[in-house]
């Protein structure tokens, strides 16, 4: 495609409603956990599973959508997650109970496992290579600013409304978003037919399935140990390294595995799946700075979370721009150094500084995410050819889930050794949560600098013969690009 379609910008916009639609959701969601506790006389253990739920539904349902989309056509599948998204919505407004409200989240999980891999693939899809970098940084931008907002949408509905107001507020974006991509999205012209890998798929769900499963709610080594977590972690991490086996065996596998050949995507998962790590690592920790060892309200510490999400939403489009004209290594380059200013800056808080100092250093992360996070993703992706963008947009997401998890769990884990530690010398609680989140925030500023030669060979990577050719490639039979990349 030598030239942007007329409707591009069309397109943009109704993939931007849907994911919209999702991120809003999840972020606005988490805040009626107290209420959901109160209304159905249920434990924090009971209603954590509104969000694990989805988590996990949702990475277990990723590792479809290339198949799907080779089968019925991307625009299609994309449609039927969002029309899962809404029946989702619908459920748990009409929830009466707990449980329901439960499944209404997986089924809003297995929708949105089916949408977010396809995003990309449909803007893509839109955009030629040159311009990739421009649409996805405005795709960026609603992916950031969602999670910003979403907790005050969600308190106001709270405070004014009813739980269920957090279900149904999706419902008109959602129907939105079907108009415009049901009129907008380009239908695939020559859908594939391809065995299905029955073999790798019931593997790769059980061994994301455990893995995540395994890992909820694990704080401590001694969380970690229990039966119930290890026998999970090991099954799961047993059925993922036979899936590995299996799929490099398959004439058509469900994941095709040989994307890891090119250098650029292979590069781009390393950094996705590290940074992650720092994501969900300063969501874990700066609660923790802030209310246990500072004593700040919750509200306090959402408004700094705010600061982070704002400044990334407004350097994505940025970002965009960037990597489209000059290249990527120097503006992700700049984002990681960014990030490491702003990991040492918050290693090095104490009980004296004012919160505004907090929020500057998480302004400045934000910063680090917006010229790092979603162009590394982008950059290993946006020459891929179109056939082979949702399944590497479904590795992706898939790659960072599981890495990120075990990294949380890895800080958790640390945390509760290294405070009790401090404890039985004497030490009082404050200090020791200090001591320890200090080291780990240098621990997350040591892995954003060893980020940075992986930034800069993934910019001087380059693109390979096989994936420098037009997008009217899309007419050729799949396993001919796979054998050329293989």
């Amino acid at each position: 495609m030598p030239n942007a379609t007329s409707n591009g910008k069309k397109v943009l916009i109704s993939v931007l409603l849907g994911t919209f639609t999702v991120s809003l959701n999840n972020s606005a969601l988490n805040l009626a956990v107290a209420e959901l506790m109160v209304t159905f006389n249920a434990s924090a253990t009971q209603v954590s599973w509104v969000v694990t739920i989805f988590m996990i539904a949702m990475a277990m349902t990723m590792p479809l959508t290339g198949y799907l989309a080779g089968r019925w056509g991307r625009k299609t599948v994309y449609l039927m997650g969002l029309c899962g998204f809404l029946a989702g919505s619908g459920l748990g407004a009409l929830a009466q109970h707990l449980n329901g409200i439960i499944v209404a989240r997986g089924v809003q999980g297995i929708a949105a496992g089916l949408m977010i891999p396809l995003s990309l693939s449909l803007i893509f899809s839109a955009y030629p290579r040159e311009q990739r970098g421009r649409a996805s940084g405005v795709w960026g931008f609603a992916v950031m600013m969602a999670p910003a907002i979403g907790p005050t949408v969600g308190g106001l509905l709270l405070e004014i409304s009813h739980w269920r107001a957090l279900f149904l507020m999706n419902m008109p974006f959602a129907i939105v978003g079907l108009i415009c991509g049901y009129r907008y999205l380009s239908a695939d012209s020559r859908p594939t037919r391809r065995q299905f890998d029955l073999a790798g798929f019931c593997l790769i769900t059980l061994g994301i399935g455990g893995v995540l499963l395994s890992l909820n709610g694990v704080e401590t080594l001694s969380d970690l140990l229990r039966p119930a977590t290890l026998v999970p972690l090991l099954l799961g991490a047993i059925a993922l390294t036979l899936f590995i086996r299996v799929e490099r065996q398959q004439a058509e596998p469900l994941l095709d595995l040989s994307l890891f050949n090119h250098h650029r995507f292979r590069y781009s998962v390393l950094l996705a799946s590290l940074q992650s790590i720092i994501l969900f690592g300063c969501i874990l920790l700066i609660p923790l700075w802030m209310q246990n060892t500072l004593g700040f309200s919750p509200l306090t510490t959402g408004l700094v979370f705010l600061a982070t999400a704002l400044a990334a939403a407004a350097c994505s489009p940025i970002a965009g721009r960037c990597i489209d004209r000059a290249p990527p290594q120097w503006c992700i380059g700049l984002g990681l150094i960014a990030t490491v200013i702003s990991l040492i800056g918050l290693g090095t808080l104490s009980a004296a500084t004012p919160v505004w100092i907090i929020a500057a250093w998480m302004g400045l992360r934000g910063i680090g995410l917006g010229f790092a996070y979603l162009p590394a993703t982008t950059v290993g992706m946006k020459d891929l050819p179109e056939q082979q963008v949702a399944q590497a947009s479904a590795m992706n997401n898939m790659a960072r889930r599981l890495v990120s998890s075990l990294g949380v769990v890895a800080l958790s884990v640390y945390y509760d050794m290294s405070v009790r530690a401090s404890l039985d010398l004497g030490t009082s609680y404050s200090e020791a949560s200090a001591s320890a989140l200090h080291v780990a925030f240098f621990v997350l500023a040591g892995i954003a600098l060893a980020c940075l030669p992986l930034a800069w060979a993934l910019g001087r990577s380059g693109v390979s013969p096989d994936m420098a050719m037009p997008s009217s490639s899309n007419s050729q039979p799949q396993t001919s690009l796979q054998g050329r990349a293989k």
